[in-house]
């Protein structure tokens, strides 16, 4: 790896032949050709100037925490580093606060919570910057970020220009964003989140609604939690459940829980009385993917060196020394199982490099 730049971008130091191994949090090997940590929108607009690298292919990357790379990225990676945190407002009815894109999402939750301003504990834990968690539209135990979501401000990576986005231009669905869209009217690939601003609901009011926390309050007694009880619950709660990514490569939750009709549902539950469902407002019914996938009896199987998780079969992880392609393989195999036994895709969370 070495550093250089060139004469007319003396501030925007570029790294080359860097190892992205301890970038993402499934361990896997890939090479950078080119890396440029991104710490404000003016350095977006630096390397997009860049005679050499600004028309090059780009790689927005974050914490790593929600990809799979099964080849060096061609290009330029990005990597985000913007950084802060703070109040922006105080109304009656909120609190509004920003992060930087390039802040740890579980420091923020964490950060909330020292300050006074409850609305996020049920987001503890989940691994990634801040600036990924509209892109997936991140979610756990009830709650998810489109639930708590402002504003965030982007730069246009063909243009160069800063831009504001609301809800209704994110486009947040489950696990879904414009940001993981390509073609018209998407912006997978042409943008990069350089500040999330979220409106935490005063008073607080506690989500409670999920079969673990309320397992938990039965354990406890306590059936009026406090905002610091939920974040300590969840933490406890992901942590029994899904490896740390410092010990065991993971990326989280490997698959989208899968969204079915009434009637899809009702069939399953016929021939499957025992399969973890949740119902929605809309009358259709959100099935436990892991559950899906134990039930074909994937849990602690590997397909060399890339695994299923003992404890949570939603998780897939790598082994050591595991490649891309072995977690690809590993994924599609437990798709085709599935769907022979009970008809349904399962959708991989993470993207695919």
């Amino acid at each position: 790896m070495h550093l250089s730049t060139g004469s007319s971008q003396s501030s925007l130091p570029i790294e080359h032949g860097v190892n992205l191994r301890e970038l993402n949090t499934f361990g896997l090997p890939a090479t950078a050709t080119h890396l440029v940590r991104i710490a404000s929108d003016a350095d977006v607009r630096r390397l997009l100037d860049h005679p050499r690298l600004g028309r090059l292919p780009k790689l927005v990357l974050g914490g790593g925490s929600n990809l799979v790379l099964t080849r060096d990225p061609p290009g330029v990676v990005m990597r985000v580093e913007v950084m802060g945190r703070r109040l922006v407002a105080e109304h009656d009815d909120a609190w509004v606060v920003e992060f930087g894109a390039g802040e740890s999402w579980h420091d923020c939750v964490r950060w909330t919570l020292e300050q006074g301003w409850p609305g996020l504990e049920n987001l503890a834990l989940i691994p990634g910057t801040a600036g990924a968690a509209p892109v997936q539209n991140i979610g756990a135990y009830g709650l998810e970020l489109a639930d708590r979501f402002d504003a965030l401000d982007a730069v246009d990576l063909v243009t160069g220009r800063s831009v504001t986005l609301d809800a209704r231009a994110c486009a947040f669905g489950y696990r879904d964003s414009v940001f993981k869209h390509a073609g018209f009217g998407g912006l997978a690939g042409r943008s990069l989140v350089t500040r999330v601003r979220l409106r935490l609901p005063r008073p607080w009011k506690p989500v409670l609604g999920y079969l673990d926390l309320e397992r938990r309050m039965a354990e406890t007694g306590c059936a009026h939690p406090d905002a610091r009880t939920i974040f300590d619950w969840v933490c406890e709660i992901r942590r029994a459940k899904l490896p740390d990514p410092a010990v065991v490569g993971n990326a989280g939750s490997f698959f989208k829980n899968p969204v079915v009709s009434a009637e899809q549902c009702h069939d399953i539950i016929a021939r499957d009385p025992h399969i973890v469902h949740y119902p929605l407002p809309d009358g259709r019914f959100k099935l436990a993917a892991g559950w899906l996938i134990d039930a074909c009896g994937w849990k602690g199987k590997n397909v060399g060196r890339a695994g299923v998780y003992e404890r949570q079969a939603l998780v897939l992880v790598n082994r050591g020394g595991a490649s891309g392609a072995e977690v690809v393989t590993l994924a599609r195999a437990i798709q085709e199982s599935v769907y022979g036994r009970f008809g349904i895709r399962l959708e991989p969370e993470p993207v695919v490099v």
